[in-house]
């Protein structure tokens, strides 16, 4: 297949891009656009046909949902049933925006979309570029990340040609993503609402609008059961993983670096090329491998942003071994220490 690359200049456009983009979802074709989270590969969310062939290109277990993204908040209304209160609340606050809604199906939405659940995940993303897609593609388009399954998300039009070209029709290169995690998932189907997957819209922030919410207890969960029934993408299977062996290190940040330093010579003593992932408060502290700075503790947003770049750069090295320091367990933190176990195969070593 050949691969239409295109450019979004400052967030737009232009309205000859925009046709060829949207009469490509519109025929059942895959397009791979720009989010504020991360590139998302579309298709027609309503044509089982199209949703198929999302899961084909990324190479993509069936029954992982795909999250439909609208282009308005009463869109929800065409595709979703059952609707409570509390999903007027959040779509008041947080669309558009990284918020993912889970409600019951209406008939419309086929099961190919739904990982064959009689629920739906809706979101409306900020970016101008992706609503644009949207509306002009008739408003229902489902998206999961740009990449082949298993990797690490992609946050730059980069990263979506080292997996996709060939496999796609069009990728639109907007620039690089500025929140670079995945949206937090609240599903609203059961008597309690429950955070599904943790992203930049914490728990506290939803209990503001909403009140009391759980979160799932497969969020930072290592001893996943293998034969649950996932609701939201993430939950069940291997996400946003390196081609090495990735492993995370808790504790004192300074007993951390010093467990880290000591395993990286190690590795570099046997002929094995080494990684390690640091903050700007930390990076001189370690003296082995290649460091690479993922953000600033200072703010947490960065390291947010930072991350699936940094384990995308360490695919490009083909490193062998990436060690990393943990992060709080709290607000955003949560959101990165989730992908980051996931990245890591729950390999995580606790420094006394």
């Amino acid at each position: 297949m050949n691969t239409l690359i295109i450019q979004a200049t400052d967030g737009s456009l232009k309205e000859d891009d925009l046709k060829k983009a949207a009469d490509i979802i519109k025929s059942g074709g895959l397009v791979a656009f720009p989010t504020e989270t991360v590139y998302g590969l579309g298709a027609d969310a309503l044509n089982p046909e199209a949703s198929k062939k999302i899961y084909e290109a990324k190479g993509r277990p069936s029954d992982n949902p795909l999250i439909v993204h609208i282009a308005y908040p009463n869109d929800i209304e065409a595709i979703a049933k059952d609707i409570p209160k509390e999903a007027y609340r959040l779509a008041e606050v947080f669309w558009p925006g990284p918020l993912t809604i889970i409600l019951g199906k209406k008939e419309i939405v086929p099961y190919n979309t739904t990982g064959g659940l009689d629920t739906v995940a809706i979101r409306l993303p900020a970016n101008k570029t992706a609503r644009a897609l949207i509306e002009r593609s008739g408003g229902f388009i489902a998206a999961p990340s740009a990449n082949s399954s298993g990797k690490p998300s992609p946050t730059q039009a980069k990263h979506v040609i080292d997996d996709l070209y060939g496999k796609v029709d069009m990728i639109i290169d907007g620039g690089k993503s500025t929140l670079g995690l995945e949206s937090t998932i609240v599903d609203l189907t059961g008597e309690k609402p429950v955070i599904l997957r943790p992203g930049c819209i914490t728990k506290a922030m939803l209990e503001n609008v909403i009140g009391k919410i759980e979160y799932d207890k497969a969020i930072l969960n290592m001893n996943m059961d293998e034969n649950i029934i996932p609701k939201a993408p993430g939950m069940k299977y291997r996400h946003y993983a390196p081609e090495g062996c990735l492993t995370i290190y808790e504790g004192n940040i300074g007993k951390v670096a010093e467990a880290i330093n000591k395993r990286a010579k190690e590795c570099l003593e046997k002929g094995k090329t080494v990684g390690i992932i640091a903050t700007e408060e930390t990076k001189d502290l370690y003296q082995y491998g290649t460091v690479e700075v993922i953000g600033s503790r200072k703010e947490e947003d960065s390291i947010a942003a930072g991350l699936y770049a940094v384990l995308r750069k360490f695919d490009e090295l083909h490193t062998e071994y990436i060690f990393s320091e943990s992060f709080a367990d709290n607000g955003l933190g949560q959101a990165i220490m989730n992908r980051l176990l996931k990245a890591a195969g729950y390999r995580l070593v606790k420094v006394e």
